[in-house]
């Protein structure tokens, strides 16, 4: 539960003055910023495709592929929030102190996410279509 609360404070501390460290040159803490934002797009895309595929697939499709599919893009698009404003606090905080970067194996996992999903939506296209 500590860590938690950890988190919680860096996310909404990270660009607190009275924080420790050295403010970082403002291109770089712009430039994370804007790889923050390029993530919270791509959420929001996975949540609008969740909404989509639940409200405009056909009706001929089971009524359960059409939930699960939609709930797993919502899920994911939620995740992916999440992932973006940690990652985004956690570098901030990196480049306060002059420390490395953090390392990152979501985007690489995300990649496999959603390539799977293709090919699995592509399988589902092909048989009830």
């Amino acid at each position: 539960m500590a860590v938690v609360g950890t988190r919680l404070r860096q996310w909404f501390g990270a660009r607190d003055p009275e924080q420790p460290g050295s403010t970082p040159d403002y291109r770089f803490s712009l430039a994370n910023e804007r790889t923050f934002l390029a993530w919270i797009r791509t959420a929001l895309a996975l949540i609008g495709g969740g909404l989509a595929v639940a409200a405009f697939l056909p009706t001929n499709w089971p009524i359960l592929l059409r939930h699960i599919l939609s709930a797993v893009l919502i899920l994911l698009g939620a995740a992916i929030s999440i992932r973006a404003v940690d990652h985004w606090a956690r570098t901030e905080n990196a480049m306060r102190h002059h420390e490395a970067l953090p390392a990152s194996r979501f985007p690489a996992g995300l990649a496999i996410a959603v390539a799977a999903g293709a090919v699995a939506l592509a399988l589902v296209v092909v048989t009830v279509a």
